[in-house]
């Protein structure tokens, strides 16, 4: 048997073979270029291996045969794969580009789960104060701290962050507001992003909160009720907007009175683990629901 390297080359990566019982190290990736944040398969085609190591280049790893992952952040990565068979063993390695994402992005992440929020740029003032806000960190460990099983969960109270089991929240902020930016496009689905605010004849311009924010649960919402707002409000639901309440729930009689600047475009059953939470005084969760927010570039 020739005993010498033998060396392939098959487009993703050079294996040294010097010996027929050595494991050889390749896999597939279906995208070589992504925009974050994206989940990649990855395709393993290494032979004589009894068990893999897979450094994904970020700071996670995996022992799975034909594992998948996902990448937040944007970046050029290197991705490892290690083929092992007893004491052997090879390694081939592959780049991946993920790219800054075309729409602006934030990941909440919650101690019920991680949802992936989408910024409208119809609601500009919003949007970037949302984002400066998450960048600087001010929603590290705050609660979400009143929560309504059907209608919303609330968070963002500065007040929150190391907060007393039992005090009651939601008069605080940043020391500013944000002024309304309605637009009739950007209803109350399930999983609208909504910045709360303070009501009545003090707040007549219904200026947003500067930090507080809302995520809305819902329920589902009949023909009959729109028809009764159309008619209350003078304004008229498109057919799309009627199909999303009737399929996903919401709450529309907060449209056009609060500012909707974003959408959970994953991880809406997050919301409904928080909102079937049991709670105490003030609509507080019992067990605290703690969040990070974190701008996807």
């Amino acid at each position: 048997m020739n005993t010498k390297p033998v060396y392939y080359f098959i487009g993703l990566g050079l294996i040294t073979l010097a010996s027929c019982n050595l494991p050889s190290a390749a896999f597939l990736v279906h995208q070589e270029e992504v925009e974050a944040p994206s989940k990649i398969e990855f395709i393993n085609r290494s032979e004589k291996a009894e068990y893999f190591e897979w450094d994904f280049g970020d700071g996670h790893f995996s022992t799975d045969s034909n594992p998948e992952h996902r990448y937040i952040r944007s970046g050029n990565y290197t991705v490892t794969l290690k083929a092992i068979a007893g004491t052997k063993a090879r390694s081939t390695e592959q780049a991946i580009s993920v790219k800054p994402p075309t729409d602006k992005l934030v990941q909440l992440k919650t101690s019920q789960g991680t949802m992936i929020i989408k910024l409208f740029d119809e609601t500009p003032q919003h949007r970037d104060n949302f984002l400066k806000l998450a960048e600087e960190g001010y929603y590290d460990s705050l609660l979400f701290h009143r929560v309504i099983q059907g209608f919303m969960v609330q968070g963002g109270d500065p007040n929150s962050k190391g907060a007393d089991a039992g005090v009651r929240l939601g008069s605080g902020g940043p020391g500013y507001q944000v002024p309304a930016e309605f637009n009739e496009a950007l209803i109350h689905q399930k999983g609208a992003l909504a910045a709360a605010r303070t009501g009545g004849p003090s707040n007549p311009d219904k200026k947003s909160s500067g930090s507080q924010f809302y995520l809305v649960h819902g329920t589902p919402v009949d023909e009959n009720q729109l028809n009764m707002l159309e008619r209350r409000r003078g304004s008229v639901y498109s057919e799309e907007a009627k199909a999303v309440y009737s399929d996903l729930g919401g709450t529309p009689f907060l449209d056009m009175d609060y500012t909707v600047f974003g959408q959970v475009i994953e991880g809406l059953e997050v919301i409904d683990a928080i909102a079937g939470m049991e709670t105490g005084s003030g609509d507080r969760p019992k067990e605290n629901v703690t969040m990070v927010i974190e701008v996807i570039k």
